[in-house]
């Protein structure tokens, strides 16, 4: 499956620099030239993981990572900086970034942390997500709603699990498609709004509050 990745980077030669080589990588890439706009971009669509620079115009890469993290958003996030001091390597770090790359970088060595931190993500399944009323344990596959287990199949677990992932955070029809069945290209299928439909009529049985709402046009967002 393709992995994304947004970068957000206030200088246009290291932008396109490193949207070709992530592209000759196989990385789906979109940039963004400033931390306003990087913002603007995950809220249309959430990247697999982040490449982010911290002296940009209108909002800093510190401060986009702090607003990231205080809605809950956990996609690993790679600072790029030319500012070498510890001190700024601990700020970056203490306010969510997963990691901290000096500039100049080696490309090779960005390639191997990228790498490392979507294997990270990706087995870090001992993680209990709690959304609300709502609870899900990746290790055993199992999610439970004000209380009662919930008797999900494996594409409607995988679907709640992605959607806890990312609370409050509006997901796209595509980047379900492309996180749950795999399609990394444009289909025309309503199989998410059909999912989408079994796990609502699972969890709202017997009258629960409806968490799983729809934005029209978009997608939809699991709230808290």
């Amino acid at each position: 499956m393709t992995s994304s990745v947004l970068i957000a980077d206030d200088d246009i030669a290291i932008c396109q620099a490193l949207e070709r080589s992530l592209r000759f990588e196989g990385f789906k890439v979109r940039s963004a030239l400033n931390g306003e706009i990087a913002i603007e971009e995950i809220e249309k669509e959430l990247p697999d993981i982040m490449i982010l620079d911290i002296n940009m115009p209108e909002v800093d890469g510190i401060q986009v990572t702090k607003y990231l993290r205080s809605l809950d958003i956990d996609i690993p996030i790679c600072i790029l900086s030319a500012r070498d001091e510890v001190s700024d390597r601990v700020s970056g770090l203490e306010a969510g970034a997963d990691d901290y790359v000096i500039k100049p970088f080696s490309f090779e060595e960005l390639l191997a942390r990228i790498h490392a931190l979507l294997r990270r993500r990706s087995v870090d399944v001992s993680k209990i997500l709690t959304v609300g009323e709502l609870t899900v344990d990746p290790m055993r596959r199992t999610a439970a709603y004000h209380g009662s287990s919930l008797d999900l199949t494996k594409k409607e677990f995988d679907l709640i699990h992605v959607l806890a992932n990312s609370p409050s955070l509006v997901l796209s029809r595509e980047q379900l498609l492309n996180k749950v069945w795999g399609y990394d290209f444009d289909v025309d299928t309503n199989v998410v709004d059909v999912f989408i439909g079994y796990l609502r009529k699972k969890m709202e049985i017997n009258g629960q509050k409806r968490i799983i709402e729809t934005v029209r046009g978009v997608g939809f967002v699991l709230n808290k």
